[in-house]
């Protein structure tokens, strides 16, 4: 099943092929590597109306997301432990198959959180780089051969968890009179962490069990959640452990 495109979602935008999303992951690595050097000699921007109204957006983008996740497994009567994708073209089966679509949409649109990183001359970190980038391809093989089943944990949960990140980034955007308002930064993080969490467990629980979803997607969920965790952990140390003392 792993090795066919869904054709509901094959012929989508930016799923069909992989050359728009290669083009996309490239020009993004050409303006991480480049960007930084074009803004040495000049003033960061003030973009604190087009930050504010950026992540109000993602905020209704990401509560959208994760209500259609929820109400169409609740509907469709999915399995938290297994679910194997639903390739019928059945009311329930294309509006989870489109859900996902907007999610890995989402991770398009999300590689502004970069940009404006760059124009504000804040450090772009490994971490923010590797996670932007690989989510791009992670997703466009989601939706292109598993739109669904096993799947519509990981787009529910994270859409649930950027709801609380994309509210943090759009009070930060209001200015120094909003940071002691910020307190929660470091469990943002926490929350974000057990988020990695429990879609590890979700993945490995079925590399064990009889579950008739693609165990290569599974492993390979489960090995990218990993190398998150890791990363996460060694930035809350640093940040919250370290830094503190």
């Amino acid at each position: 099943v792993f090795c066919f495109p869904d054709p509901r979602t094959d012929p989508w935008p930016l799923v069909y092929s992989p050359l728009p999303i290669t083009l996309l992951f490239t020009s993004y690595l050409f303006m991480v590597a480049l960007g930084p050097s074009c803004m040495r000699r000049r003033r960061p921007l003030e973009l604190r109306s087009p930050l504010l109204a950026y992540n109000l957006a993602m905020v209704a983008l990401s509560s959208y997301m994760f209500h259609e996740f929820l109400v169409t497994s609740i509907l469709a009567n999915y399995s938290y432990l297994c679910q194997p994708v639903d390739y019928s073209r059945s009311e329930l089966g294309m509006r989870m198959a489109r859900v996902c679509w907007w999610f890995f949409f989402s991770k398009v649109i999300e590689l502004l959180d970069t940009v404006f990183l760059i124009l504000c001359k804040k450090q772009v970190t490994f971490l923010h780089v590797y996670h932007h980038g690989s989510m791009l391809f992670n997703w466009w093989s989601g939706v292109k051969y598993v739109p669904g089943g096993q799947a519509f944990f990981i787009g529910m949960l994270n859409s649930f968890v950027h709801i609380f990140m994309y509210g943090y980034y759009a009070l930060a955007s209001l200015g120094p009179r909003m940071r002691r308002h910020l307190w929660w930064k470091r469990y943002l993080t926490i929350l974000q962490m057990c988020q990695f969490v429990a879609i590890a467990a979700h993945s490995s629980y079925n590399l064990f069990t009889e579950c008739p979803f693609p165990d290569g997607f599974n492993t390979a969920v489960f090995l990218y959640i990993l190398s998150l965790l890791a990363l996460f952990l060694r930035f809350y140390y640093r940040t919250y452990v370290r830094g503190k003392r």
